[in-house]
C-alpha cells in the first residue's frame, strides 16, 4: 500500500467556522454510524493485504555488533575473570530490572558491562527474534524496551495462561465503546450506549461485583447523557465523556466524581483528546475543535478539516493529529495555527495510539498502519496484517507491547517486532471495541454489554 507523503507547508490556518448543525436524532444518527463505519468492507472491494513496505531491518544473528569487551583484567580467578560474552550469557538468565539496577551497582566492571547500550540490544534481539523496533530513533532506550519486552512476554507465556480472566456483565445494559483505564489501572471508565459513564475500581476483581461497580457518573438516574457515549480522555484526576448528544461533560474523580463542566458540541462527539491546556474534540460534522474547560466560553478555535466525519484523534503540545471517514490524516500546528500535511490514504483509520514519533493506527480493512512524525509531517514507514478480518477498532502501543480489538470478535496480544508477532489471541460471542492497558491491567469494552478485564502477574 503505497500512500503519498502530502504537502508539509499547507499554509491555510484552521480559524473559528464553526456552525451548528440542526437539531437530528442521535440514536438514529448513531446507528446508521455504527453500521456504515464499522462494518467490514464488502467482498468485491476487498483491499489487498501488505507485503512489506520498505526492507526490513537485518536479523539480530546476520550482523548485530557484539558488545565491547569493558570488564577490567583481573589476576585472580572469579566472576570478573570470565570472558564478558560468558558475563553477558549469565546475565540473560535474571530479571532485566535486576541486571540494571542492582547488578550494575556491585563494582565498576560490571556495570561499565550493563551500561554498554549494545548490551541491552543484544538481550532485546535476541528475545524477540524479530527486527526491532520498527521505527529506531537516535536515542533509543533500550534498558527501558528490553524491560519493557521481557516483562510482556512473560505476561503473556504460554498463551496468556497465567493472565487471570473477568468479565463485568453487571454495570451496562447495552454494548460498550469506550474503556479508559485510571491511577495505573486501579480505576476503570466504561462508556455505553445505554447512555452511562461507569466508574469501576479494579482493586476489588474476585470480590463481590457490587464493590467493583464504584458508581455511574452524573446526577440523573441510570443516565450520565442524553445519547450514547462514544469516547473518553484523561487528564490527571479530571475526565471528560464525549456523546451522541453532542455534549462533552466534565469530571473530577478526586471530588467523588462530581461533574464540574459541560461544553456542547456542533455535534456528536466521536472522539477526544485532553491535555494540560486544552480539550481536542473530533465530531460527526467533520470538524476539530478546541476548547478551554476553564474559559466561557469555552471554544478557541474550530474547523472543518474533513469532508467526512472524524474517527480518530491525538493531541500533543506541538499538534494535533486526526483521521477521518473520507480516508484523510491530517496535521494541524497548534502554535502555527495551520495545516502542515493532508495524507490521502486507501483505507479510513478507526484508531490510534501515539507514542513520539510513532503514530500506531487501525483501519476499517483490519489493518495496522505504522507512520512516523518528522517535525509535523508523517511519514508510514510499514503497514501489516496482524490477523484480524474486519475493522481493527482498539489499538494501544507501548514499547513493549501491542494489543488490538476488533469487530471481528477477537482482541490480540502482540509483540511489537517488524512485522508484529501475535503471542495471544481470544475469541468472544460478540465484537470488542477500544482497548486500553496500564500497569498489569487490560480491559476492553463488548457488544454484548459485558466489561472484559485481564489481570496479569504483576
Amino acid at each position: 500500500m503505497e500512500l503519498p507523503l502530502g504537502q508539509c507547508h499547507d499554509s491555510r490556518s484552521w480559524d473559528d467556522d464553526s456552525d451548528p448543525e440542526s437539531e437530528t436524532d442521535s440514536d438514529a444518527q448513531a446507528e446508521a454510524y455504527v453500521a456504515r463505519v464499522l462494518s467490514p468492507p464488502k467482498s468485491g472491494l476487498a483491499f489487498p493485504r501488505p507485503s512489506q513496505l520498505s526492507t526490513p531491518a537485518a536479523s539480530p544473528s546476520a550482523s548485530e555488533p557484539r558488545a565491547a569487551s569493558k570488564v577490567s583484567a583481573v589476576s585472580e580467578p572469579g566472576l570478573l575473570s570470565l570472558p564478558p560474552e560468558l558475563l553477558l550469557e549469565i546475565c540473560s538468565y535474571l530479571d532485566a530490572r535486576l541486571v540494571l539496577h542492582v547488578l550494575s551497582r556491585v563494582c565498576h566492571a560490571l556495570r561499565d558491562l550493563v551500561y554498554d547500550r549494545v548490551t541491552w540490544r543484544l538481550r532485546a534481539l535476541h528475545r524477540v527474534r524479530a527486527p526491532y523496533p520498527v521505527v529506531e530513533e537516535k536515542n533509543f532506550d533500550w534498558p527501558a524496551a528490553c524491560i519493557a519486552l521481557e516483562e510482556h512476554l512473560s505476561r503473556w507465556a504460554e498463551d496468556g495462561r497465567r493472565a487471570e480472566y473477568f468479565c463485568l456483565a453487571n454495570g451496562h445494559l447495552a454494548a460498550i465503546d469506550s474503556v479508559l483505564l485510571l491511577q495505573g489501572g486501579s480505576l476503570c471508565l466504561s462508556g455505553s450506549r445505554d447512555r452511562t459513564v461507569n466508574l469501576w475500581d479494579l482493586r476489588q476483581l474476585g470480590t463481590e461485583p457490587s464493590q467493583v461497580l464504584v458508581k455511574t457518573l452524573g446526577t440523573k438516574r441510570n443516565s450520565t447523557h442524553e445519547g450514547w457515549v462514544w469516547s473518553l480522555a484523561a487528564q490527571d484526576h479530571r475526565v471528560c465523556s464525549g456523546s451522541w448528544d453532542s455534549t462533552v461533560k466534565l469530571w473530577d474523580l478526586a471530588a467523588d466524581g462530581q461533574q464540574f463542566g459541560e461544553i456542547k458540541t456542533s455535534s456528536a462527539v466521536l472522539c477526544l483528546s485532553y491535555l494540560s491546556d486544552v480539550l481536542v474534540t473530533g465530531t460527526y460534522d467533520k470538524k476539530v475543535a478546541i476548547y478551554d474547560p476553564r474559559a466561557s466560553p469555552a471554544l478557541l478555535k474550530c474547523q472543518q478539516l474533513h469532508s467526512r466525519p472524524v474517527l480518530a484523534l491525538m493531541a500533543d503540545d506541538q499538534h494535533i493529529i486526526s483521521g477521518s471517514e473520507d480516508r484523510t490524516l491530517v496535521v494541524v500546528d497548534r502554535r502555527a495555527n495551520r495545516v502542515l500535511q493532508r495524507l490521502q490514504l486507501d483505507s479510513y483509520l478507526l484508531c490510534m495510539s501515539y507514542q513520539e514519533p510513532q503514530l500506531w493506527a487501525g483501519d476499517n480493512h483490519g489493518l495496522l498502519h505504522v507512520f512516523v512524525n518528522r517535525n509535523g509531517c508523517l511519514q508510514l514507514v510499514r503497514s501489516f496484517d496482524v490477523g484480524h478480518s474486519f475493522p481493527i477498532t482498539g489499538i494501544q502501543y507501548s514499547v513493549g507491547a501491542l494489543y488490538t480489538t476488533s469487530t471481528d470478535k477477537s482482541i490480540r496480544v502482540h509483540v511489537p517486532t517488524d512485522p508484529p508477532r501475535t503471542i495471544c489471541t481470544r475469541k468472544y460471542d460478540s465484537t470488542l471495541s477500544r482497548v486500553c492497558a496500564e500497569g498489569n491491567l487490560v480491559v476492553a469494552g463488548s457488544g454484548d454489554v459485558s466489561l472484559e478485564v485481564w489481570r496479569l502477574p504483576a
